[in-house]
């Protein structure tokens, strides 16, 4: 079932962002995930919803932000979910458990569905992330492991990691490819390439038809392992053709 015939798993709140771009940064990394709920706590500009800033991040995710809810605490922004999620770059001492994105989330997944679970990520402000009377409220907290001499992502980008692994976990989404794989070329049309490289090569001098020992066999075998297409065949006797052309007889 795709996820626009079942109602959105998933809460993204965000507690005082500054940047408007972050808001709409964050609207495009849910919606390439397939999530849709935006909640923000007291955010620094009461419109920030609507700034030029916040669109022009969103980058098409615009139906996300006319959706998203500002409220005033972050009680009211989990209302609803089941499953509070926190954010933190290091675990607290105090507080609910730490996971990972990719055990935590997955093993979360594995009951989601059976218990009904509404989740919510709950992140923090970009220069003072959650307050510990947040954390508390969560019942875990999820940790990005990062460099430990570097562990500084910027709040959107954060979102993204978590709603990909988030998305993972549920199942994913198919992937296909843009165009279908080109036809393998036939032996036979191999071996006539062969046949046209190995003149090219005796006129060019490269080979000497006299003592060719096993240059053409390894070359044969060297395609038959580069499993060539059709259009490998014909750049390969364009150039063929171009030292029979380009060099004296």
């Amino acid at each position: 079932m795709s996820t626009a015939a079942q109602p959105d798993p998933t809460r993204f709140v965000l507690i005082g962002t500054s940047h408007p771009g972050n808001v709409g940064a964050t609207a495009r990394a849910m919606k390439v995930m397939g999530f849709s709920e935006l909640v923000l706590v007291r955010p620094r500009f009461a419109d920030v919803l609507v700034q030029e800033d916040t669109v022009a991040m969103a980058s098409g995710a615009a139906d996300i932000l006319v959706r998203a809810r500002t409220v005033d605490t972050v009680a009211e922004a989990l209302e609803g979910v089941t499953y509070a999620i926190g954010t933190a770059m290091t675990p607290r001492d105090f507080g609910p458990p730490t996971i990972t994105p990719r055990e935590g989330l997955t093993a979360l997944a594995r009951t989601h569905a059976a218990a009904g679970h509404k989740v919510g990520f709950v992140f923090g402000s970009e220069r003072h992330g959650m307050a510990n009377e947040d954390v508390y409220r969560c019942h875990a907290v999820i940790s990005i492991p990062t460099d430990p001499n570097y562990g500084s992502l910027n709040l959107s980008q954060a979102v993204q990691v978590l709603a990909y692994e988030w998305r993972m976990a549920l199942g994913g989404f198919p992937v296909t490819a843009r165009t279908p794989d080109a036809d393998l070329a036939s032996g036979e049309a191999v071996q006539g390439m062969l046949t046209h490289l190995e003149q090219a090569l005796v006129q060019l001098g490269f080979l000497d038809p006299a003592a060719p020992k096993k240059l053409m066999p390894r070359l044969n075998q060297l395609f038959n392992r580069a499993e060539l297409r059709q259009e490998d065949i014909h750049i390969l006797r364009g150039i063929a053709k171009a030292i029979l052309e380009r060099t004296p007889r």
